[in-house]
């Protein structure tokens, strides 16, 4: 008997528990069939997040054959199901938009600089930009008879070296260092180089003067930019630059003091033009239409107002999308009410969570590099928790109109929009701690009075000045808007002023954000009780990166800037450093406090050349930290006894092969190959901007050269 073989076998079991499984899916993705069409631009973007984070082809043609052979598994599932058809669906969106985005790197991105040069240098002007904020002028240009340059470069000209006939058309000659454009300083910074090479942008630099116009420009400035300093001209102080950013959307007059604020108070959303202002114009011009049409009689009764007012409306934000630049946030936000008023004039609901996927389907198809960008992803990250909130029948019940007295409407109206603003602060938290490395906790309360007073207030008092300076009446509307906008700023910076303003952490992997962000979209596109497990991966991300040890070391990738972990606070070794890259190293450490000088330090020594640190890792082991601070020749003797006492040397020159600390030695050689680094001695993890073999195409590669590594002699090290 015991050798006969059995009655039931594993095997059958195992196949049933199967089969069971996939009825239970089957029986919830019936129940959820309304929302699967939400999953379509997921889809896409996890193939073109995928060609960002791999490395070079052969992972990303790796990706495309995993994607496809997972198509091909899912085939392999019961013939009919939905989750058959949305694992064959969704594993050829992902190789799509991998492919897509691949594709379009290789036939219109602009490839970077190879180094740094020093040329005399001609070009033809194809756009202007002026930054009042910081006294300059952003002029873009192709180079004429200049084959080793790139197609397209980015140069400033501060104000007063601005010539006479500069404009776009313009042919202009000047010397200028050309540089390409930069990678993140340290790890997790912001990547110009990348966004640079899908703009087009192929190396950046300032102009010295003087600046020599060949050919004057014979056009005008374009409407955005004669928008943009007419508004300047009415109004003065601060608030001048919070108005052009309003109505054009460019933000170079507003000071960074200014800015920061409206960072840290949550209210930098105001200044993008988005769906805020997109939605203000169009329901304005919909209001005006449909109040206009309606003083006829046989227009109000023989034409259909809706549908005249809708395509008024389209019109006026398809024009408003255009003269403000065409950004990622105002496309989305112009497909998005296009799609509303179409709905409209037909006589239904348009706004739903499909109507936000449409939008960011037209966005990947157009621009499938966006993906990578704050913008895109806390634009649509936004738009979609108000609308998921929305939807819900709890909220929509409490939200609904009802018969009750004006206290009571106005409370409601009041907790309508603090819970909005909560959740749309929630809902970005893990982008902005991605990008930015901290997050805002007072923006809702914030936004409760920056939302209708930009709204009701700010933007119909500047739309009215507008009209009125036809005539030459708008000086009163002007003076209005300016207080209105004064108010605005109080209200930023006094919210900015608080320590809880905003927490910071630091920074979060790209694995842990995809992580996080996977359950926040768990949780905003399914209706059934099984959204709540999304709840899971956002929380453990968010807690994991504000749980994370912050580095204890900083690099830049030049090797000039270098702040260190002390029981007081960040130190930076040079102490003249501006205030951008003080904001960038202490935001990338996660540290809010104001960096000191690594020579005030006592457990520093430090001379011209030299400073050497003593400090402590979080386990209490002392290290010893060697930095170099100018490019004088050391004393051979000092300089190798200094660089086999430390554990660490850090230097912006190349350093020769006699000078061995005892674990870590980073000069220019090394971070040519690393780009920023950021150490955490206690776990002996060392974090690099650029990965080995990394081939994305906005990398610059430095071709070969000798590198002067002394200037002159001096027999000195440390005191």
């Amino acid at each position: 008997m015991a050798f006969e073989p059995r009655q039931t076998s594993l095997g059958a079991g195992a196949l049933a528990f199967v089969r069971k499984g996939l009825e239970a899916v089957e029986s919830w993705l019936e129940r959820e069939r309304e929302q699967l069409g939400l999953w379509v631009p997921i889809a896409l973007g996890s193939g073109i997040a995928a060609w960002f984070v791999l490395p070079h082809a052969m992972s990303w043609l790796a990706f495309c054959c995993a994607a496809l052979a997972a198509a091909c598994i899912g085939a392999m599932l019961p013939v009919g199901g939905r989750f058959q058809r949305m694992i064959v669906a969704g594993a050829i969106l992902a190789c799509i938009g991998c492919l897509l985005v691949w594709g379009k790197a290789a036939l219109l991105g602009q490839p970077p600089l190879a180094r740094a040069t020093f040329v005399q240098m001609t070009g033809d002007v194809t756009a202007v930009r002026p930054v009042p904020a910081q006294a300059m002028v952003r002029v873009m240009l192709r180079p004429i008879d200049a084959p080793e340059l790139p197609e397209m470069v980015r140069v400033n000209i501060a104000d007063a070296d601005v010539p006479a006939g500069l404009g776009e058309g313009a042919r202009i000659r000047f010397r200028v260092r050309l540089m390409p454009p930069a990678p993140p300083s340290v790890p997790g910074g912001y990547d110009f180089a990348a966004r640079a090479y899908f703009q087009g942008i192929g190396a950046t630099g300032k102009a010295l003067k003087p600046v020599e116009v060949l050919k004057p420009s014979t056009s005008g400035p374009p409407l955005r930019a004669r928008l943009f300093a007419h508004i300047l001209e009415r109004i003065d102080g601060p608030a001048e630059g919070i108005a052009a950013a309003l109505a054009t959307g460019d933000q170079g007059a507003i000071p960074e003091a200014d800015a920061e604020a409206m960072r840290r108070s949550g209210l930098a959303h105001l200044l993008s033009i988005s769906g805020l202002h997109v939605t203000a114009l169009i329901g304005a011009v919909i209001f005006l239409l449909m109040r206009v049409m309606a003083l006829s009689q046989r227009v109000a009764l023989g034409w259909p107002l809706m549908l005249i007012a809708a395509a008024g409306g389209a019109l006026a934000g398809i024009g408003y999308t255009l003269l403000t630049g065409a950004e990622v946030p105002t496309v989305r936000s112009c497909v998005a009410a296009l799609l509303v008023l179409g709905g409209l004039a037909m006589g239904r609901d348009a706004v739903t969570l499909r109507l936000v996927a449409t939008g960011a389907m037209v966005v990947l198809l157009l621009w499938p590099e966006a993906v990578a960008g704050p913008s895109f992803q806390m634009s649509f990250a936004a738009v979609t928790a108000l609308v998921a909130l929305a939807e819900h029948p709890r909220f929509r019940a409490f939200a609904a109109a009802r018969d009750e007295g004006a206290i009571r409407k106005f409370g409601r109206a009041l907790a309508v929009m603090l819970a909005t603003g909560i959740a749309v602060e929630l809902v970005l938290m893990p982008i902005a701690l991605f990008h930015f490395h901290k997050a805002g906790l007072l923006g809702a309360f914030a936004n409760l009075i920056a939302i209708p007073l930009t709204t009701f207030v700010v933007m119909p008092l500047e739309a009215l000045a507008l009209l009125l300076d036809v005539v030459g009446l708008g000086w009163p509307a002007w003076w209005l808007t300016e207080q209105a906008l004064n108010f605005l700023l109080l209200v930023a910076h006094g919210v900015a002023a608080s320590p809880m303003a905003s927490l910071l952490a630091p920074t979060m992997g790209a694995g842990l954000f995809g992580f996080a962000m996977l359950g926040l979209l768990w949780c905003l596109l399914w209706r059934s009780s099984v959204r709540w497990l999304g709840l899971v991966p956002a929380v453990i991300g968010v807690a994991i990166t504000f749980a994370a040890s912050p580095p204890d070391i900083l690099v830049t990738g030049d090797g000039r800037h270098v702040v260190v972990r002390t029981a007081r606070g960040m130190a930076i070794l040079r102490d003249r450093a501006g205030d951008y890259v003080r904001d960038v190293l202490s935001e990338s450490a996660g540290y809010d406090g104001e960096l000191e000088a690594i020579a005030a330090l006592p457990e520093a020594r430090c001379s011209t050349d030299l400073c050497a640190v003593r400090m402590k890792d979080a386990t209490g082991r002392n290290w010893r930290l060697l930095f170099t601070r100018s490019d004088v020749l050391i004393a051979r003797r000092d300089f190798m006894r200094d660089c086999a006492a430390a554990d660490i040397v850090i230097s912006d020159r190349g350093l020769p092969g006699w000078c061995r600390p005892r674990w870590m030695k980073i000069d220019r050689r090394l971070l040519k190959r690393t780009g920023g680094l950021s150490i955490t001695l206690k776990k002996g993890e060392v974090h690099t901007v650029l990965s080995p073999g990394d081939a994305h195409p906005w990398i610059a590669r430095p071709r070969g050269g000798k590198v002067q590594l002394y200037r002159r002699s001096r027999p000195a090290s440390l005191p």
